[in-house]
């Protein structure tokens, strides 16, 4: 995601999108919508995963939601669903139907598992490249 620490300098580590964790954070925040940025740095994947849920490696047992207990939480690995990517270039795109199919795709299955609309779609650095829904 070409992600560096502002004070740092340093790289960040990037991951796929954590549904769980964002489910989470909407339901303890109460966030009507969210905002989505960088979409543009997925434009070159075929297939991209996002965490759907977590599985306990030690039962088995699959968690759609955030365990309240730590020790649990630190054993748990990621369920990832994946969903096709749309290898085309998002950051010239300025309104919602200009996105790839695919990327629209994305975004929604996106809404459905955080449980509020994504309201904002960022394509790029830039004021212009933000697409309001």
């Amino acid at each position: 995601g070409q992600e560096y620490g502002t004070s740092t300098g340093r790289p960040r580590r990037c991951g796929w999108y954590d549904a769980v964790a964002v489910r989470f954070s909407v339901r303890l925040a109460g966030y009507s919508s969210i905002a989505l940025t960088k979409l543009d740095v997925l434009d070159g994947f075929d297939r991209i995963p996002i965490a759907a849920a977590y599985r306990d490696p030690a039962d088995g047992r699959e968690w759609a939601t955030v365990p309240a207990s730590t020790s649990v939480f630190e054993r748990l690995e990621p369920v990832y669903e994946e969903l096709p990517g749309w290898q085309a270039d998002t950051t010239g795109c300025r309104a919602w139907t200009d996105l790839p199919p695919s990327a629209r795709a994305y975004v929604e299955r996106l809404e459905e598992l955080a449980g509020v609309p994504i309201s904002h779609v960022s394509v790029g650095p830039e004021r212009a490249q933000m697409i309001v829904r």
